[in-house]
């Protein structure tokens, strides 16, 4: 049996950062474990606030050859010289998306638990879907991304997958053999040493 690779890492920012100390703490994960791509997820709707996080966060990523995507705002891709959008509406706006970005841009479809809208995404020209979330979280509906729908997806479709949200190191030993990205985020931002706490998170993958 060949080898199966290790799924790589997708990390993504706090809803809330502060500017004048996150790209530092960006940094340094990033210099401390190997990451495929960030994502700026930020909760707020403001335009000025928003650019200036892309532009601080570009400059980190993108000095250590990391692609950066955003959450949604897919004129502001392109307008900040970001790499691509993570889109939260499933399939709906992937082929929109494609055709405005072009073909080298990522666009990336969050379609919570749903094979569906998973392979509809796909299809539609998404570079990855991401399934979540994984783990008990008060957020959302309370349906969750199950090992079931990794492992299927894992054996009949070629389009990488994240499994994200409310992630732990049992749930990574669990979803490893099946996910191509584990989406972190929150999960790493919230301990004392987030680039210590996502190494605890890399042990498991292999584990």
């Amino acid at each position: 049996m060949a080898e199966t690779e290790l799924p790589q890492i997708y990390l993504i920012t706090p809803p809330e950062i502060e500017l004048s100390q996150f790209p530092d703490q960006l940094a340094s994960v990033l210099d401390a474990s190997d990451i495929a791509c960030v994502r700026l997820a930020l909760a707020t709707r403001d335009e000025d606030r928003l650019s200036r996080a892309a532009d601080a966060l570009r400059e980190v990523a993108h000095a250590r050859d990391v692609a950066i995507v955003i959450d949604e705002h897919v004129l502001l891709s392109e307008r900040l010289g970001l790499d691509g959008v993570h889109l939260t509406d499933a399939a709906r706006s992937v082929a929109k998306t494609r055709k405005e970005l072009g073909k080298d841009a990522i666009v990336g479809a969050f379609c919570g638990a749903s094979s569906h809208e998973g392979m509809t995404a796909g299809e539609n020209g998404a570079d990855y879907v991401s399934f979540g979330p994984v783990g008990t979280t008060p957020l959302g509906d309370g349906t969750l991304a199950e090992k079931d729908l990794f492992e299927w997806w894992s054996q009949m479709i070629e389009v990488p997958v994240v499994a994200e949200g409310a992630l732990d190191t049992d749930i990574i030993r669990t979803l490893a053999p099946y996910t191509d990205f584990f989406g972190i985020g929150e999960e790493i931002w919230r301990a004392e040493n987030p680039a210590a706490k996502l190494k605890e998170f890399e042990a498991a993958f292999t584990a």
